[in-house]
């Protein structure tokens, strides 16, 4: 039997998987298609442009999955919860940030695989900046 090297193997990471960085940019972008006009969600963004935000969202979400660490070389630890402890993050903003973000992950047609390993985690991370009782 040929047993093959340790190491050898090369894994994709999910960034790779998916398409790279082409894939999370779209994300992104469609997303703050829907974030542009919602009424609670659009004052969180103090810029009037939402071109950086779209910029930090995507980097992170990049690195987060095995892209380019371009996020923490430019702005350091991610420190989520604390960026957005200025906002009130309340069950209202929670469910309309999952909605834009829904609708984002629909325009990608990932796998059935790699479509609920990122839901799970846009989930997960929706429920962990919520700050602000209902």
């Amino acid at each position: 039997m040929n047993e093959i090297p340790r190491g050898t193997i090369e894994q994709q990471t999910f960034f790779e998987a998916v398409g790279g960085e082409a894939t999370f940019r779209r994300l992104v972008h469609h997303f703050y298609l829907g974030v542009e006009s919602d009424p609670l969600l659009r004052p969180m963004y103090p810029e009037g442009d939402l071109g950086p935000a779209e910029e930090r969202l995507a980097l992170f979400l990049m690195q987060y999955w095995g892209g380019p660490r371009t996020y923490s070389e430019n702005r350091g630890h991610p420190r989520l919860r604390m960026r957005h402890t200025p906002f009130q993050v309340d069950r209202a903003a929670h469910d309309a940030w999952l909605t834009h973000m829904r609708a984002a992950v629909d325009e990608l047609d990932l796998s059935p695989v790699h479509e609920r390993q990122l839901w799970d985690y846009l989930v997960y991370a929706a429920a962990s900046m919520v700050n602000t009782a209902e």
